[in-house]
């Protein structure tokens, strides 16, 4: 797998984790445990974008 696809691949589940967590806190069956590491996930995706994307 090429970088470039590695990247895209990557946003393309920071993305989908984006959808998740906006319905997520739209549910009120969620508990904020879940949404909280819904946007952990998120941000780990995001730095290593950021890192591959300078690299």
């Amino acid at each position: 797998m090429s970088l470039s696809s590695h990247i895209a691949e990557l946003r393309r589940k920071h993305e989908n984790l984006s959808e998740q967590v906006e319905s997520a806190q739209r549910s009120p069956g969620v508990d904020d445990l879940t949404i909280a590491d819904m946007k952990k996930q998120k941000l780990r995706l995001k730095e290593e974008i950021e890192r591959l994307s300078h690299a």
